[in-house]
């Protein structure tokens, strides 16, 4: 065929691309992969505060591998030691409401004034797939870029309302590597402010006003654990709505019992957008760190926190133990076959396989 007759769609012999990495490289990266850290090697360097360490050591502590879970441990204890010496903070509220244009503008707030700051971000997971957007370090572009912040979004998986299960022992890390204040942001849906709120020292609730949701906030039981109260996006002309609200849930926060801490919760406006309101928020969490301790209730929250988590994965190893027995893998099929055909109910089965297991 000659060129006069070719088709247009014809293809044509194209530019072969250079190589971007290296073979060198390439082999140099695999061999460090390949390389096992040791623990005492992790160790040292968060406590020189490495944070590629800190982020791979965090990567341990939440995989399901044994071998992982092992060193995980170890590098946690060795830690410990320096560990508990930071603030933390628990951010809660419902999609949309502005949490990570809060978060980055209070955590650039922070290391204005000197300090370090992680921010521990859970992102929900699919129920179907597993899978996580992971979009905190997208959405926070100024706090990302702060050589004294560290963001480490994670999957909330399975665990309960959205927290990720480690991110208790992702906290004591972070402390390792020096940093002084911890912000621990939930999904925002179902129970993720109750575990969140057992591993906090200060439970931070962002509210919208003109949302609707004044009322439904009243209702639930989120406020009777909140420190404080932010109404945030009190800008853009919705400042009279913003005002109006805070007066609705001041009265509201009056009809609680007072709390243990004797601290009364208090109401304030922001604009997070327009970096309004922050430092009297954070001025409001030094007011109430600096009661708590003084009184003594601080060190007791923290034990109390500990022992719920003492329990908690004392709960969390019995159930995966009995969930990966494969005695009990065969005998809980059985029991599904029985419960679909009629032969049994859920609580005769879940004995049967309760006995098997602790008989």
């Amino acid at each position: 065929m000659t060129d006069k007759n070719k088709s247009a769609l014809s293809e044509k012999s194209g530019i072969s691309q250079p190589e971007t990495t290296s073979k060198s490289s390439a082999e140099n990266i695999k061999r460090s992969r390949r390389k096992n850290t040791s623990t005492e090697e992790f160790v040292t360097q968060i406590l020189a505060g490495n944070i590629p360490f800190l982020s791979r050591a965090i990567t341990l502590v939440e995989s399901t591998n044994p071998k992982h879970q092992q060193q995980a441990n170890e590098i946690i204890e060795a830690c410990l030691p320096n560990a508990n010496k930071s603030v933390r903070i628990g951010i809660t509220g419902v999609p949309g409401v502005g949490k990570s244009t809060f978060i980055e503008a209070f955590g650039k707030h922070l290391t204005s004034l000197g300090k370090k700051v992680a921010v521990l971000a859970v992102d929900p997971s699919s129920s179907i797939n597993k899978g996580s957007i992971l979009g905190d370090k997208t959405r926070m572009e100024e706090l990302v870029t702060d050589e004294n912040a560290f963001i480490r979004p994670s999957p909330s998986g399975t665990s309960l309302g959205g927290v990720a299960q480690k991110t208790r022992e992702s906290i004591i890390l972070c402390e390792a590597a020096g940093f002084d204040t911890i912000i621990i942001e939930t999904v925002g849906v179902g129970q993720s402010e109750t575990a969140v709120h057992s591993m906090t020292d200060f439970f931070l609730l962002l509210k919208l006003a003109g949302a609707g949701d004044e009322l439904q906030g009243i209702k639930r039981g989120i406020i009777e654990m909140a420190d404080a109260i932010v109404i945030n996006k009190a800008d853009s002309g919705n400042e009279k709505n913003a005002k109006l609200a805070k007066v609705e849930f001041n009265r509201a926060l009056h009809l609680y019992p007072a709390k243990e801490s004797d601290w009364q919760p208090k109401v304030l406006l922001a604009s997070a957008l327009h970096h309004q309101g922050i430092d009297a928020i954070y001025a409001m969490i030094e007011e109430y760190m600096s009661l708590v301790k003084k009184s003594g209730y601080f060190q007791q929250k923290r034990n109390e926190q500990n022992n719920y988590w003492l329990l908690e994965t004392i709960n969390q190893q019995l159930k995966s133990n009995f969930y990966n027995n494969p005695k009990i893998k065969e005998l809980l099929q059985q029991e599904i076959s029985k419960l679909e055909s009629g032969k049994t109910t859920p609580f005769t089965a879940a004995k049967r396989l309760l006995d098997k297991n602790y008989g």
